[in-house]
């Protein structure tokens, strides 16, 4: 029998490291961990097995047994699932074959409670087990290979394991947990069953363990009955018993799951350490037939932005497990969702590229996030609730079920507002629904809660169209030069920040039959809110200035393609605008700052005619030097740098002497 030890990858050490000395403060969760993956390694036989059933061995029967020895010290965690060949533990168990790794060290607080929950969402769920043991062992056989080719796994949690071959007859895994003095609890069926109970009671999969039984101490002494017996103590039977209920959460009805044990149902197939924000549970019927439990989360994962990592609900076919991540049946934007779908029309041996084709997989994928959508507009719906009186002096009664849901809907906005954003532009059949679940901030308010709808309500009597701005900070968007006028009438402007918005109002025209319009595009037009005084004073304003005009062109020739009279301005000397159909200098900035290429365009300049430094240009000797001054103002005010910043600073010191 070969017998090697091998190092650990880098990061393991690392994580081996903080595990064994510093996670304490929870540590039950190494058993959800160890449990759970000894319920995904059956999973992964069941699926495998569809095709060749030989896998089975004589063991049809999948389970997970779960037994101690106290004499020992000793936890053992057995599955019968797809096992490991030596390869397969040397590259799972000695590596952490995931990206997230360093942003695992990253995310650590020094909070030791929540970086106790961090281990199984970054995928790292058998070094758990450190938490409680100074020494792990895993023996192990794949499905399929011969007894003698199983293999045993041992380390300390140090900077090395070893690896040899050994004879073992049963397929599938056992964890052999060697405990630490002050982990000696678990060496207790009461405890080991609470547990279990907590957090891995919804696993499909029979969890068994041996029967125990009452067994009175022996007599003190054996010819006297009233003199006394030695203490008693619970015994081993010998028999196995199931201490799960052992039914998929999700096919249970409703009336029969408690809210405790869907919040512990997403744990468990999220990682996540907090309950979910909501969750629907639906049986649905028809051309397709499928359950869905599907989940929205309080908080962002720290990958969200990844989209090319795999997201997506867990599939199943008739109860029998698929895939991971399928993400066949969540669109991208929606790639936040967790849960379950259970098919019954789908062919079990069902495949990613299948799915992707499938006319059931579409089925599912649109009935999925209409579901979804529902959610979100319910949450919505009751975000916040007016409790003042009205005119009869009675206040609405609000029931319990919608108080809970009041501010819900800020909170996911809050950490997933700006990914939903992205259905804009890859789900045009919800295009509308979407457009009516964005929230931003306005000149009226600085929290994120304005919808379309809302401004629209509010919109002044004339008023023809929804006005946004785009910025890279609040503070850019809501000090911008380009609101002075709108501020001045007191019209609300939406200010948007987060980096998609540009890209995402390229889909979105509209909305409920207004035409939305960027402030910073094309002339300002504020049509019937003008009056006739106003458009006549600045038509005269743009005449008696023609000559200066003319020459801000020629000197700003190489960098503005054309420079104009406003009325947008009621402080600002000057400001930069696009055409209608340009691309925003804001969208331009982003996409250098991505290393990607942008159109060449030059913006507008345009100039307040009524003010002191404009009225200045007129026959100044710094006449070329002020009016590239005004260009880089205008520039700095909207976010941009000067293309020269040293050039700049050279005029206005050359000035200010």
């Amino acid at each position: 029998m070969s017998k090697q030890t091998l190092s650990f990858q880098a990061e393991v050490a690392q994580l081996l490291h903080l595990v064994t000395h510093s996670l304490y403060s929870n540590q039950e969760i190494f058993l959800r961990e160890l449990i759970s993956n000894a319920s995904d390694a059956c999973d992964k036989l069941r699926f495998e097995g569809l095709n060749n059933s030989a896998l089975f061995e004589d063991a049809p029967n999948l389970e997970v047994r779960v037994s101690f020895d106290k004499d020992a010290k000793t936890l053992t965690i057995t599955d019968n699932g797809i096992g490991m060949s030596q390869q397969e533990a040397i590259d799972h168990l000695g590596t952490i074959a995931k990206s997230g790794t360093k942003d695992f060290m990253g995310k650590l607080s020094g909070d030791q409670k929540q970086d106790a929950q961090l281990i199984g969402q970054f995928g790292v769920g058998f070094y758990s087990g450190f938490i409680v043991a100074d020494k792990i062992s895993v023996e192990s056989r794949r499905a399929g290979l011969q007894a003698d080719e199983g293999v045993r796994w041992i380390s300390g949690g140090t900077g090395d394991f070893e690896v040899e071959t050994i004879t073992r007859a049963a397929r599938g895994t056992s964890i052999i947990l060697h405990l630490r003095d002050d982990a000696e609890e678990y060496l207790n069926a009461w405890k080991l069953k609470q547990v279990i109970a907590k957090y891995s009671d919804h696993i499909s999969l029979p969890i068994l363990m041996e029967k125990e039984e009452w067994k009175d101490g022996e007599l003190i002494n054996p010819s006297d009955e009233n003199g006394g017996r030695q203490p008693g103590g619970m015994v081993k039977t010998g028999e196995w018993e199931t201490i799960n209920k052992a039914s998929a959460l999700w096919t249970r009805p409703k009336k029969d799951i408690t809210e405790e044990q869907y919040a512990d149902f997403y744990k468990t197939i999220s990682h996540d350490h907090e309950a979910p924000l909501t969750w629907a549970h639906n049986r649905v019927e028809g051309n397709t037939e499928y359950t869905q439990l599907l989940y929205i989360p309080a908080k962002a994962p720290f990958d969200l932005w990844n989209r090319d990592k795999k997201a997506g609900v867990k599939l199943y076919v008739k109860r029998v497990f698929i895939m991971d991540d399928a993400e066949a049946l969540m669109p991208t934007y929606l790639r936040f969702v967790k849960g379950v779908i259970d098919s019954a029309d789908l062919p079990l041996n069902v495949s990613r590229e299948l799915l992707q084709e499938s006319r059931d997989g579409r089925s599912i994928r649109e009935g999925s996030t209409k579901r979804v959508l529902s959610m979100l507009e319910d949450l919505a719906k009751h975000d916040k609730h007016d409790t003042t009186a009205g005119a009869d002096g009675v206040t609405d009664v609000v029931d319990a079920d919608d108080k809970a849901k009041e501010g819900k809907y800020t909170a996911f906005y809050a950490e997933f507002g700006a990914v939903l954003k992205e259905g804009l532009g890859e789900d045009f059949g919800n295009r509308e629904r979407l457009a009516k679940l964005l929230r931003f901030a306005s000149t009226t308010s600085d929290a994120v809660t304005v919808g379309f709808a809302d401004y629209k309500a509010r919109m002044k009597e004339g008023q023809e169209a929804i006005y946004y701005i785009t910025a890279d900070t609040l503070a850019a968007a809501k000090n911008s030069p380009q609101l002075e006028v709108f501020k001045k009438k007191g019209i609300e402007v939406l200010l948007m920040t987060d980096r998609v918005d540009e890209w995402a109002l390229n889909y979105l025209q509209e909305f409920d039959g207004t035409p939305l319009q960027s402030v910073a595009k094309g002339a300002v037009d504020l049509g019937k809110l003008q009056d006739e005084a106003e458009k006549k004073a600045a038509e005269e304003a743009a005449e008696a200035f023609k000559p200066v005009l003319a020459k801000l062109k020629e000197a700003l020739k190489d960098k503005a393609e054309d420079v104009r009279v406003t009325t947008r301005l009621v402080d600002s000397p000057a400001c930069l605008v696009v055409q209608d159909d340009g691309m925003s200098t804001q969208l331009a900035r982003m996409l250098k700052q991505a290393g990607q290429q942008a159109p060449e365009t030059k913006p507008v300049l345009e100039v307040n005619a009524e003010h002191a430094l404009v009225k200045k240009l007129d026959g100044s000797v710094h006449f070329h030097d002020l009016a590239h001054i005004l260009f880089d103002q205008a520039l700095l005010a909207e976010g941009g740098l000067p293309e020269d910043p040293a050039a700049y600073v050279k005029r206005v010191n050359a000035l200010l002497a």
